[in-house]
């Protein structure tokens, strides 16, 4: 099943969760065709973060971009071929890269949803800002290119997928006009594909029990292993060169799990009718900041979630009336950034549950989440022979009377 869930991106706390690349031949002249790609982040809670997307894909003959609006290839490639044209083609590349604009570019350059560096909020999070665009305007392809790929970690895309014209609106929603053709293509996530190691870890702690549960030892790696890369709390981070590979190795604070995200779930109070948890996520990160942050739990006390502080909250509520995860994220301009170690590398909120009579209790670790994602990534919990425990009111009384036991017949030997 784990060789299924790998090759195909089976999530089941996202099952329908893609992100798709649509290709909507909009018009074809003499000799070029001016096409619309977009791209659709249609995952609950995985976003694309910085660096961004980068779209490729191979031509089946020898077509070139000769204009992009929206974006950019990043290679001209080798247009020797057409000097002496009035306009040489914006890329000549077989295998074309094409990456977002930036924030702020000229209006001129611009399309509708484009200019965002390749950044994609989740669909859950922000759905206006979960997609991109951008024109071309290209020489006139027979066949559609293939071998797509987004230039994400752990993605892998199918080929390309005729489907119904896309309809577009125009004149304020008077007239509809149609695509000639349009062409889907679905790219799934893998966490096994993604990376071999884990990015965030969990502790635990609850009111009954004096135990705080750490993050299992070498959760995300350990100290000392090639390439590993920290800094002892006593000491300043040393001036650091971002790596511009997004899968370098972050520089992390030296503890004993070496992951660059804690997230700490404390069981903080008991009343009659309901019960308050408190979570905590630590940027152990030295190095960078979190943008659109999102947290996602597992645990079937969610269906009866009264209250949440300081978080946005959102029911994931995928399988009918089951209703056990959902996804934390933080308020616009007020904690939706998680800054990099440090005074205010950390995000916390309070929830309020109620306690449903026939399944609530607080034995066997009843309490803490079955699981936790951080960002998309699955964060490596204790092992529940480790979880905080219930008092032992039976063990606790049963030494106390032996030392009594024993007091009385060492007075009644004195005497």
């Amino acid at each position: 099943m784990e060789m299924k869930n790998g090759k195909y991106g089976y999530d089941p706390l996202d099952p329908n969760g893609n992100i798709t690349i649509r290709w909507d031949l909009r018009q074809q002249n003499d000799g070029t065709q001016d096409v619309i790609v977009s791209i659709y982040n249609h995952q609950l809670y995985r976003h694309v973060e910085p660096p961004g997307w980068k779209l490729s894909w191979k031509w089946s003959g020898k077509e070139v971009i000769w204009d992009m609006r929206g974006a950019e290839a990043t290679e001209q490639g080798n247009c020797s071929e057409y000097f002496g044209k009035s306009q040489l083609p914006h890329s000549c590349e077989r295998e074309p890269v094409i990456v977002d604009l930036l924030p702020g570019t000229p209006y001129n350059m611009q399309v509708q949803n484009c200019c965002k560096a390749g950044v994609l909020s989740s669909f859950s999070q922000d759905p206006g800002n979960s997609m991109a665009a951008f024109q071309m305007n290209i020489g006139t392809i027979e066949t559609m290119p293939y071998d797509f790929k987004i230039g994400l970690s752990g993605y892998t895309c199918g080929n390309a997928t005729k489907v119904p014209p896309t309809k577009f609106v125009s004149d304020n929603g008077r007239r509809q006009t149609q695509a000639l053709g349009t062409w889907n293509i679905t790219c799934t996530y893998s966490p096994f594909l993604a990376s071999s190691a884990p990015k965030c870890c969990v502790s635990l702690s609850a009111f009954y029990s004096k135990n705080i549960v750490p993050c299992p030892t070498c959760s995300c790696g350990c100290r000392g292993d090639p390439g590993s890369n920290c800094v002892r709390r006593d000491q300043p981070p040393p001036v650091l060169q971002l790596p511009r590979n997004a899968q370098s190795l972050p520089m992390v604070q030296c503890s004993q799990h070496m992951c660059p995200i804690r997230v700490h779930w404390h069981v903080k109070l008991s009343y009659k009718q309901y019960w308050r948890v408190k979570i905590t996520i630590n940027n152990l990160n030295v190095a960078k900041n979190y943008s659109q942050w999102n947290l996602v739990v597992l645990h079937p006390n969610l269906q009866s979630l009264t209250q949440v502080f300081s978080f946005y909250y959102k029911p994931l509520n995928q399988y009918g009336s089951i209703n056990d995860s959902g996804v934390f994220y933080g308020i616009e301009h007020y904690n939706d950034m998680l800054l990099q170690s440090g005074d205010g590398g950390n995000v916390q909120t309070e929830m309020l549950l109620h306690k449903d009579p026939g399944i609530f209790t607080f034995k066997e670790g009843w309490a803490f989440p079955r699981r936790v994602i951080f960002n998309g990534d699955e964060c490596v919990m204790p092992s529940p022979y480790d979880y905080p425990a219930l008092p032992n009111r039976g063990r606790v009384f049963r030494p106390s009377m032996l030392c009594l036991v024993i007091f009385m017949l060492l007075l009644a030997s004195i005497l």
